[in-house]
């Protein structure tokens, strides 16, 4: 069974964000003054076609008289991350656009386990280049399959 929260892009970001810097709660104007905010939108469905459960109503703010909408801070269990380098300690580098969400998502995770296409020993990596700091990684992997799509 599944239950499915769907929440624009950038309202998961901040959420991530918000839970890595120790903040229990964002406020943004996405979705203010829609289904949205008011609930009701169906998270789950039973068998026959008729919804199980419906997403409650979110608190809104306003500030200088625009509504916004409070989401709480987004702490996931278990982050999951890829980068392309990491040195035995955890310290990552990604590439291209995953250096966009992951390190959002590392820091956030309660357990985070970070898959390398290359691992190297400590200190072999230039301090400047390092995008994610090893104190977040607790299981590093080596990456497998780095098939490109």
């Amino acid at each position: 069974q599944l239950e499915v929260e769907l929440v624009p892009q950038g309202t998961i970001a901040a959420r991530l964000r918000a839970a890595g810097n120790g903040m229990p709660a964002i406020f943004t104007p996405a979705g203010a003054g829609t289904l949205y905010s008011e609930g009701g939108i169906p998270l789950k469905y039973n068998s026959d076609g008729s919804v199980a459960i419906a997403s409650p109503p979110r608190q809104t703010q306003m500030f200088d008289g625009k509504e916004y909408v409070m989401e709480p801070a987004l702490r996931p269990e278990v982050s999951l991350v890829k980068a392309f380098k990491a040195d035995t300690r955890g310290n990552l580098v990604f590439r291209g656009t995953s250096q966009n969400a992951n390190p959002d998502c590392a820091v956030a995770g309660k357990v985070v386990l970070a898959e390398a296409e290359i691992i190297v020993e400590a200190g072999e990596i230039d301090p400047d280049e390092v995008h994610l700091s090893g104190v977040y990684v607790d299981h590093l992997i080596k990456a497998r399959d780095n098939e490109k799509r």
